[in-house]
């Protein structure tokens, strides 16, 4: 069962059209990362769906109910920012309990209920803490506390670890995750981020140019992009334009290559992942290196050739800068896309 359901939204500011045409399920219990760089739409089609802004175009349902016409307050989201918007005059248990408060629990209950979310996030006891104590993720956390404490249907995730630096970020990623498949809470969290949306997202949304692109696990969305923008957006550097054959072989400036299952004839995208690049004594490929970076603990290596463009590959750890190499393609590791 989809427990969000946005139908056809479209969106524009003035003359400037942000969404097109925008369709996407989610279903009950599941995390969604939309992911997109700026100006994509993302962050307005999410205040769409917790009615901060009106479609003008289209429908949000919510566990079957249309809400399209609802305000915020009546559509049982729970929103958390990127900025945290932690209240500074209440502490973490004033902070938490807003909610409730707001929606006349008793205060006994709105105790036990505080206790019980702060618990969930990893802060027992935190209740009477100063925001202002707080490191940058404890903030965080006590802002998914206080969307949570409402028991919502959905929780909206809005860029929410882009002000941590890097190693916080990426130990609230692995929290977030277990805290969202420990409470089975249906989550939409919006990123420009590949890697926070492959962490977060049992499936990831691609949103380019105001359109849907790609919706697909990660893992997908990684090795298998459906275009050429895609791949740019995921980190793919080894892309270049190419031609299928009616008889399956594609033909790019890498090499000539066949196809078990060539999905078009004529003019493709062509994607050559980093794996499926080798060095190889008898390899077709000449070329130079250019140049060496590390990503991920792991060193990797620019190499180029006079008449192909560059390939990113794991490097050899002996090669040095303009080193003179010959490199060999896996047929499997080469994806045709949309241009």
């Amino acid at each position: 069962m989809s427990a969000v359901a946005i139908v056809g939204v479209s969106k524009s500011f003035g003359s400037v059209p942000v969404l097109d045409d925008v369709s996407l399920e989610i279903r009950d219990g599941s995390t969604v990362s939309l992911l997109g760089p700026s100006g994509s739409g993302k962050s307005t089609l999410l205040r769409i769906v917790a009615g901060l802004e009106r479609a003008d175009a289209g429908s949000v349902v919510i566990d079957g109910v249309d809400v399209t016409s609802r305000p915020a307050h009546e559509r049982g989201v729970g929103v958390v920012f990127q900025d945290q918007a932690l209240f500074p005059h209440l502490a973490v248990g004033g902070n938490v309990a807003y909610g409730l408060r707001m929606a006349g629990v008793t205060r006994g209950a709105r105790a036990r209920r505080v206790a019980e979310v702060l618990s969930a996030v990893g802060l027992p006891g935190y209740e009477g803490r100063d925001p202002a104590t707080l490191s940058g993720g404890e903030a965080q956390r006590v802002a998914l506390a206080r969307a949570l404490a409402p028991s919502p249907r959905v929780v909206l995730l809005d860029e929410p670890l882009a002000a941590l630096d890097q190693l916080l970020r990426e130990r609230l990623l692995l929290e977030l995750r277990s805290i969202f498949d420990s409470l089975g809470v249906t989550v939409v969290a919006v990123t420009h981020d590949p890697t926070e949306a492959g962490a977060l997202g049992q499936q990831v949304a691609v949103l380019l140019d105001g359109r849907i692109a790609q919706v697909d696990d990660p893992g997908e969305v990684l090795a298998r992009p459906a275009s050429a923008a895609v791949a740019g957006l995921v980190g793919h550097r080894n892309v270049a334009e190419g031609v299928v054959s009616a008889d399956g072989h594609l033909s790019c400036a890498w090499g000539r290559f066949s196809l078990d299952d060539a999905p078009v004839v004529g003019q493709v995208a062509v994607l050559v992942r980093p794996d499926g690049v080798t060095p190889a004594d008898d390899g077709s490929l000449t070329g130079n290196v250019t140049g060496r970076v590390f990503r991920g603990g792991s060193a990797f290596a620019v190499v180029e050739g006079e008449s192909w463009p560059a390939l990113d590959m794991r490097a050899d750890p002996a090669w040095r800068v303009g080193d003179a190499v010959r490199l060999s393609i896996d047929p499997s590791a080469v994806h045709v896309m949309a241009r």
